[in-house]
């Protein structure tokens, strides 16, 4: 039996896929390459010495992601494709609210067809919205999204959940992430935007290896220590180790649950800077811009949850994210 991972050789699914053959499991990809490449396929057999199966297609073509369940016995499904970007959101919620809607319902109706009980969804801390105050706990108020992306996570959210109590011997679990930055140990894989980086720590590496003039860093008059944004970053490699986790929990239960995957602590964006510059013994320029839209000041989790049920926790830290983006960057 084999997992497939749509949207797997993007930046988290790619991690995945490692630390999935790493634990013996067998892994279907399938991607539409807008926002990775298939070298990438190339670079997880180099890590694990397998190769995943990789069929490319857009999942939001139903006739195209039937034939892969046809062709591999698929036991069960995380789903990462779907476009991600916060401030992109708010200027294209088009495009947003069809490309995620479009591809997880088309998935769900081939995963039904094809009597597929397991599934792993990629959500995100942003269903909260400004809700309550941090740490988030996964019972805490969600659907004040403040951008589109947090919306069509929230929508997907809500179906899913829908799905899981019309069919009872389903199990779906809910992964929501906090933000993951780093690499792999290896060099090999990780973050490579197309154009001008969303998120912070490529913006960082490109900056610091000269293909950005310098950093914008995105509001400091937030209330928080320094003015500028508090997150929860969590290394890609302990955000992959999580998803083995739930899929492992997903095999011995059914219904809907939601987890948080983070580490439970909030940096600034500055924090982050330092933490970079000490890791990497590298100046990084940065100016002040406006506010993006859509984000909030702070956001951090409460990971007990993840903790008691998965048996799971983050175990690396910002040092180790900073130093393996740093290595990925000059490998790249």
């Amino acid at each position: 039996m084999a997992i497939l991972l749509t949207g797997g050789s993007g930046f988290i699914g790619s991690h995945t896929a490692v630390e999935l053959i790493n634990a013996k499991e067998k892994v279907v990809i399938v991607d539409d390459l807008s926002n990775s490449s298939e070298v990438i396929i190339d670079k997880i057999e180099k890590i694990t010495g397998i190769r995943p199966e990789f069929r490319k297609l857009d999942v939001a073509d139903k006739a195209a992601l039937d034939a892969v369940f046809t062709e591999f016995p698929i036991d069960g499904v995380i789903h990462f494709a779907g476009f991600k970007a916060v401030g992109e959101s708010v200027a294209k919620p088009i495009e947003y609210y069809r490309n995620n809607l479009d591809t997880t319902l088309t998935l769900l109706e081939v995963v039904r067809a094809h009597n597929c009980k397991k599934l792993i969804f990629s959500s995100s801390a942003t269903v909260y919205g400004d809700n309550s105050p941090a740490p988030f706990r996964e019972d805490a108020p969600t659907g004040n999204c403040t951008n589109p992306y947090g919306w069509t996570k929230y929508m997907i959210e809500q179906i899913l959940q829908g799905v899981a109590k019309a069919c009872p011997e389903m199990s779906i679990v809910l992964l929501r992430y906090f933000n993951p930055i780093g690499a792999h140990e290896s060099g090999l894989i990780g973050e490579r935007p197309n154009g001008i980086p969303n998120n912070l720590l490529p913006y960082i590496t490109q900056t610091a290896i000269g293909i950005r003039d310098h950093l914008s860093i995105y509001g400091d008059d937030y209330p928080t220590p320094d003015g500028t944004g508090v997150r929860d970053y969590i290394h890609v490699v302990d955000l992959a180790k999580g998803h083995v986790a739930a899929y492992k929990y997903a095999c011995q239960n059914t219904g809907a649950e939601v987890f948080n995957l983070g580490t439970g602590i909030g940096y600034s964006v500055l924090d982050v800077v330092k933490a970079f510059e000490k890791a990497n013994q590298i100046k990084v320029k940065y100016e002040i811009s406006p506010r993006r839209p859509g984000d909030i000041a702070t956001c951090y989790s409460d990971p007990s949850k993840a903790a008691k049920l998965l048996g799971w926790k983050a175990e690396k830290n910002l040092v180790d994210m900073c130093r393996d983006a740093w290595r990925w960057q000059q490998n790249c």
